[in-house]
């Protein structure tokens, strides 16, 4: 893929971003997400990078426990994976193939400089291609990776891929209006509703608002509220949450 496409995929937001170099004050940081997946033992424990994320993410936000920070750390993740594929098969009609041994991660990082990609090959932007790279080749070994480092449940995880492919298609299509490209806007709304077909994404998010049907655990963190997709209408003055919570019937 052009440089260009990706400069320009990355002037959708943050999320979009790719690098297609690491930055240079962090050489050496960075991991290829294939050994995290892979967990392996040498020569670096390979889920040292996921546990220290969700260190600094659970005492970032004063979590008061683990499985909060682990949410909000793989929402972040599985928003950034969504965006960097859909952004540019949205915008150019093909994405860059996201082998995770060629896909670097440095969880110390925040976007756009946390991922770099060290592939050239592309894929065709359809659902099948945008479903194997991104929710086979990577959300589901993620979701086992954050599993082992810690007790947080396949519903919460698969509710927070749903709520990170809303939020990429929201995105673009705000780009999409600002720069008067309807066709952009067209092409991602085609492509995410047929990623929501598949059974792990089906009703993760409902109505025309993508409204998340699950809890991300964020209002629990002492400045933490309702996120804008949040199956709350108000945050649960005694509920302990279980990560299982479904949307309340509509009056």
């Amino acid at each position: 893929m052009d440089l260009v496409d990706l400069v320009k995929s990355g002037s959708v937001g943050g999320f979009f971003a790719l690098r297609t170099a690491a930055p240079s004050e962090t050489i050496g940081a960075h991991l290829p997400l294939a050994r995290l997946y892979a967990a392996e033992s040498e020569p670096y424990p390979a889920l040292a990078p996921l546990t220290a994320r969700v260190d600094r993410v659970g005492d970032r936000l004063g979590a008061p426990e683990r499985r909060v920070a682990a949410s909000i750390a793989h929402l972040g993740l599985a928003a950034r994976l969504w965006s960097i594929a859909l952004g540019p098969a949205a915008l150019f009609g093909r994405f860059p193939d996201l082998d995770p041994a060629d896909l670097y991660w440095d969880g110390a990082l925040s976007s756009p400089d946390d991922l770099w990609w060290a592939g050239s090959a592309t894929r065709p932007a359809t659902v099948a291609d945008l479903r194997e790279a991104v929710q086979t080749v990577h959300l589901v070994p993620l979701h086992e990776a954050f599993r082992r480092d810690g007790r947080i449940s396949p519903r919460l995880l698969w509710g927070n891929a749903g709520s990170a492919l809303a939020g990429a298609l929201r995105e673009l299509t705000r780009w999409a209006r600002a720069q008067d490209r309807p066709e952009v806007a067209a092409r991602a709304a085609e492509l995410v509703s047929g990623l929501f077909a598949h059974p792990d994404l089906a009703r993760t998010v409902e109505g025309p608002a993508l409204r998340r049907t699950s809890c991300c655990l964020y209002y629990r963190c002492p400045s933490g509220g309702l996120c804008g997709d949040c199956v709350f209408d108000h945050p649960p003055a005694s509920a302990r949450p279980t990560g299982l919570e479904t949307r309340r019937p509509a009056p």
